[in-house]
């Protein structure tokens, strides 16, 4: 929980970006007081009348830009704790600012799940300063800023540290390509950085002449990993010198193999849902199970038969919903997979699971 009577400042030269992060901010748990500033200079003037707990700055200003900001506030108050908010991605920018020694570069949240991480982002930089995690997300592990990467669709170059030890990950356009630590390269590698627990992080601009090595979406990664340190925490691996195996393959793990899928799930003829990368699955389960039903209503009205399979185009994503073996299969494609593609990506998906 973040100390109460903690103070932010807010740096952008828009009065209605200020006002609208102002009221963002103010609904934080921790309720800490927010000041604005329109200028570096103004910024700056109020640093220095009374203590801040963190800095929050936009990037393109007039006359001194966020870059300038951070030079002198670094060097004037070095406790202080910085956030850069850029509206354009910018990997120049982003590696010279991580150089400088802030502690967290975002670019402007505009859907939901973004201005979630944002303000959980903030709310942990107001706890406890010696809280274990990664720099600039003291409270979040390294899953929420490889998320955060990928899901902004953007191309860049992780280098983690912890102590002696250093690893990178390699993003390229919202999917992770490669990873290597010591000797160790592709998903091995990306497990054994994900095993570490704390440390710091730096954001360096994308490397266009890495190879690709990973070739699962990075939801079906984080998930085989995520599975295979539980069960090395638990004892459960058959290794017996602390290297973290691979989970077992099943019908949901091999999605991780199928280009564009976003998400899946299934739910059982008992109610049971088993997620794969998919946030809100109660919800989601409700609506596929809803959705499914209504069609299958039509198509006995229709005397069409008994109904297989539904595929359809949102604003968003493609989805497609489907029985096997009893149980209802819905899954959801990349706005940009082909219809033609989520259609046999599907039919694979349901033999997949029956079989």
């Amino acid at each position: 929980m973040a100390e109460q009577g903690q103070k932010i400042l807010l740096l952008d030269d828009d009065p209605e970006v200020l006002e609208s992060y102002q009221q963002l901010l103010s609904g934080l748990p921790s309720k800490p007081a927010i000041h604005t500033a329109t200028s570096g200079a103004r910024a700056i003037a109020i640093l220095e009348t009374e203590p801040f707990h963190l800095l929050i700055s936009d990037l393109n200003m007039p006359k001194m830009d966020g870059l300038q900001v951070l030079t002198i506030v670094r060097r004037k108050f070095p406790h202080l704790r910085t956030v850069v908010m850029s509206a354009v991605p910018d990997e120049h920018f982003r590696a010279r600012a991580y150089a400088m020694g802030i502690d967290l570069f975002l670019e402007k949240p505009t859907t939901s799940k973004e201005i979630t991480f944002f303000l959980d982002c903030i709310e942990s930089f107001l706890g406890q300063k010696e809280a274990a995690g990664f720099r600039g997300v003291q409270s979040k592990s390294l899953v929420d800023i490889i998320q955060l990467e990928c899901l902004s669709q953007s191309s860049s170059t992780l280098k983690i540290l912890q102590g002696s030890l250093e690893g990178k990950i390699w993003i390229r356009q919202g999917e992770i390509i490669d990873a290597a630590t010591g000797e160790t390269t592709g998903p091995a590698a990306f497990q054994k950085i994900l095993g570490w627990k704390s440390g710091s992080f730096e954001i360096l601009p994308a490397d266009p002449q890495r190879q690709r090595t990973i070739h699962s979406s990075y939801q079906g990664l984080l998930l085989e990993t995520a599975q295979a340190l539980d069960e090395a925490q638990a004892g459960e691996s058959p290794g017996t010198t602390g290297e973290v195996t691979t989970a077992p393959k099943g019908p949901l793990q091999k999605l991780a193999q199928i280009k564009g899928l976003e998400f899946a799930l299934v739910v059982g003829a008992d109610g049971t849902v088993t997620p794969w990368g998919v946030e809100n699955q109660d919800k989601v389960a409700a609506w596929g199970q809803k959705t499914f039903g209504l069609f299958s209503s039509l198509g006995e009205q229709l005397q069409a038969g008994e109904l297989q399979s539904v595929e359809g185009t949102g604003l968003q994503r493609q989805v497609a919903f489907g029985k096997s073996k009893g149980a209802l299969v819905a899954v959801a494609f990349k706005r940009s997979v082909p219809p033609g593609q989520v259609h046999e990506s599907f039919k694979q998906i349901l033999a997949e699971w029956a079989s």
